[in-house]
């Protein structure tokens, strides 16, 4: 979906949230707001384009500030230098991001649906370098910009990185609470996304097809599905093991992710015929493209 800053600054401009904002985002002062109104009435705009008429502020300024006003949440200008990887959050009114909601609608209305067998997702693939974790990371951000509180899980004890791409500490995590150890704050809110939080994977174990394997992986992702409203599950590529396939199983659903141009068709395969010995529902195949 591509956005026109000029059509972006639609809102109505009588909205004092809109100028409230400004106010504590930017600085403007109550003078400047008030500037901004006569200027506004003066030349038949959008409130929004009289502040950048003015140079109080610049069009993604004005962006971001309706996005918080319309509770659709993503990285502020400044801070976008921090997350390179999470276009969602980096640019939601981009034509390529519209990919991936288009991709939210289909799970939310397939293996991710509401109900009694309402299911967390597991994110696969094949090998690394596959763009997994970029993919779980954006789609991520795209489930926490709708109502309701979303968790990723970082379940690759092997080589996780999820952590740095939300700038959170890396642990306490998920291989601590399988190991049984009780961890406070285990579950981080991510900065600028408010409806977004993520489980970090933590202190890389010894044994990490074993940790998964245990029970206590199943029961902990039942009572996060009692907490949140969506679930996604980030995973190590099939070539380290077993431990993507035991986390789907846990899961009961996975996506297969393969990379445009580098991807083979049989290891992806036979990834999807491990996944159907288990009856994991998948959700289909999704060739990235970044």
């Amino acid at each position: 979906m591509t956005t026109n800053p000029t059509h972006s600054m639609d809102a109505n401009v009588q909205d004092p949230s809109l100028g409230e904002i400004l106010r504590r985002t930017k600085g403007l002062t109550g003078e400047q707001v008030d500037q901004a109104l006569e200027y506004q009435r003066a030349h038949g705009i959008r409130f929004g384009e009289a502040v950048v008429a003015l140079g109080m502020a610049r069009p993604e300024d004005i962006i971001w500030a309706l996005s918080q006003q319309f509770h659709y949440p993503y990285a502020p200008v400044s801070e976008r230098s921090l997350n390179d990887e999470l276009v969602v959050a980096n640019s939601p009114f981009s034509e390529n991001i519209e990919a991936f909601r288009d991709l939210r609608t289909q799970l939310l209305m397939g293996v991710m649906a509401e109900g009694d067998n309402r299911r967390p997702l597991a994110i696969v693939s094949a090998n690394s370098g596959d763009g997994k974790s970029f993919i779980a990371a954006n789609l991520a951000v795209a489930f926490s910009q709708l109502p309701g509180r979303t968790l990723l899980i970082d379940a690759d004890l092997r080589s996780p990185r999820l952590h740095e791409v939300f700038g959170v500490e890396a642990s306490p995590g998920l291989s601590g609470i399988l190991a049984g150890r009780t961890e406070p704050n285990v579950i981080k809110p991510v900065g600028h996304l408010p409806n977004l939080y993520l489980l970090p994977a933590g202190v890389q174990a010894p044994n990490p097809a074993e940790l998964l394997h245990r029970a206590a992986f199943s029961l902990l992702l039942r009572e996060l599905l009692a907490k949140f409203d969506h679930v996604l599950v980030d995973t190590p590529a099939a070539t380290h093991g077993p431990d993507a396939r035991i986390i789907a199983a846990h899961c009961g659903a996975a996506m297969v992710i393969g990379r445009k141009g580098e991807s083979r068709v049989k290891p992806m395969q036979e990834l999807v015929a491990h996944l159907n010995k288990s009856k994991i529902h998948i959700a289909g195949a999704l060739v990235n493209e970044y």
